[in-house]
């Protein structure tokens, strides 16, 4: 019988017989030991294809727990953290109001399969700062979200084509994997084995930042409003403008993917910023505090087609979760205009602080902001401003990729894909930014040096 030993990391420590009070003496493996038992039992040792290292070498760390601006590893080391679960966390991690609501709520049970009064909290604090979400429908994911939009659409109008843009990503639906950003630019698929032609023969692409002629065939036009996923890219002056002019002309309707944008870029997301009113928005990410969210929400003609008030179907068994709502509430609660000001202010000066530093070391990279959001374009020879898809892949990726690793060995960790944001939120303060130039200049002097 094996003798239990008190430890004091019980979330670090990964044997199957410890408690939270005791251990059996396995101790913490290294994250190379703990990812390789990963892969025995996940595919590709990841449960989100963008978090694998395959585009920028080695192999991924693996979290213990995470506070501010900053994760720490099952072997100790503490990066700062860019990468904020992919803009689900602007507050930093672990704070005190989202993990305080969360355990009060989670004293009341975690799920009923029945209404709660944070769903509907929830819902309200969306359609008060998003003034076209008349009507909000919960669900579990950003995916969730797009792909029931689509439904709606084609529902609500009795069509079936969809229009997108080449870059955008939608999450993982069917209809919408179609020369998508993301995890799809960085793996270099045109799209994704196991979807049926017939799934995507009514989807239409076109270049981001071209108003498409749309004919009467069209349900829906979906886009990014800001591009980001395929670094950050910039609505044209007239584009998203033009987009909603050309929907109604046809009797199409507008859907803004702001699953990234929503609640980060503004208080009413990037329609707030831009003055464009879509038909349909999707949200994720911040609305859930950093716990699996979706939603969708818009006019209530066309939120009313969902069931049970109309034909279009939707359920789900966790829409609505009650630990998921208590946290999103408390972020929502937490970003007021002020915040707002703050993190555009953070996310230019840390732009020119990554943008100096790597211009002194000879490194060519330039980092693009829009509002709160952040890139990174690599590359002597990368297109200058990136506007589409074709411009976007421009970019240096094995250069990303030494950049990449030079600041992991800095102690800097952001997102393993040369086409993902970079996220700036609350816990990253004035010194943490400093910090992280700081370590900036050293990473591009090993990056430049190839």
């Amino acid at each position: 019988m094996t003798e239990m030993i008190p430890f004091c990391d019980p979330v670090a420590c990964v044997d199957a017989g410890c408690s939270p009070t005791v251990c059996t003496g396995a101790g913490v493996p290294s994250n190379t030991t703990l990812f390789e038992r990963s892969c025995a039992a996940i595919p590709g040792g990841v449960n989100s294809s963008i978090r694998a290292f395959r585009s920028v070498g080695g192999e991924p760390y693996v979290v213990a727990r995470a506070e501010g601006a900053t994760i720490t590893d099952v072997e100790g080391t503490t990066y700062f953290d860019l990468v904020q679960s992919y803009g689900a966390v602007i507050l930093g991690h672990a704070h005190p109001a989202i993990t305080g609501s969360v355990a009060a709520a989670a004293t009341d049970g975690t799920s009923y399969g029945a209404p709660t009064p944070r769903e509907m909290k929830l819902a309200e604090a969306i359609s008060a700062r998003v003034p076209s979400c008349e009507r909000v429908r919960l669900m579990n994911s950003g995916t969730e979200a797009t792909s029931t939009a689509i439904r709606l659409a084609r529902g609500v109008t009795g069509r079936d084509r969809i229009v997108t843009f080449a870059g955008n990503f939608h999450g993982a639906t069917d209809a919408l994997l179609v020369a998508g950003g993301s995890g799809i630019a960085t793996l270099g698929l045109p799209g994704t084995a196991g979807v049926p032609n017939a799934s995507v023969a009514e989807t239409m692409v076109a270049p981001y930042n071209v108003v498409p002629e749309l004919t009467d065939e069209v349900a829906a036009v979906i886009v990014e409003p800001v591009a980001a996923n395929m670094g950050v890219v910039a609505p044209e002056p007239g584009f998203l403008q033009g987009l909603r002019v050309e929907c109604d002309r046809v009797g199409a309707l507008l859907i803004f993917d702001e699953v990234i944008t929503g609640f980060r870029l503004a208080p009413g997301g990037a329609q707030e910023k831009y003055d464009v009113t879509p038909d349909i928005t999707c949200f994720g990410k911040v609305i859930g505090g950093g716990l699996p969210i979706g939603a969708i929400g818009g006019r209530a003609d066309v939120m009313e087609q969902l069931s049970p008030l109309g034909p279009v179907f939707h359920a789900g068994t966790l829409s609505g979760n009650p630990l998921a709502t208590a946290a999103g509430l408390a972020a929502l609660d937490q970003l007021t205009p002020e915040v707002y000001i703050e993190l555009l202010a953070r996310a230019r000066h840390l732009a020119a602080l990554l943008r100096d530093a790597c211009a002194s070391a000879g490194f060519a990279a330039r980092f693009p902001v829009v509002g709160t959001l952040l890139g990174i374009v690599c590359g002597a020879d990368a297109a200058d401003p990136v506007r589409n898809f074709d411009d976007a892949k421009t970019t240096d990726e094995q250069a990303y990729g030494r950049f990449f690793r030079a600041m992991l060995a800095e102690g800097v960790a952001l997102a393993p894909g040369a086409y993902e944001a970079i996220f700036v939120g609350l816990a990253h303060t004035d010194d943490v930014i400093d910090r992280i130039a700081d370590a900036a200049s050293r990473a591009a002097a090993t990056a430049a040096t190839g």
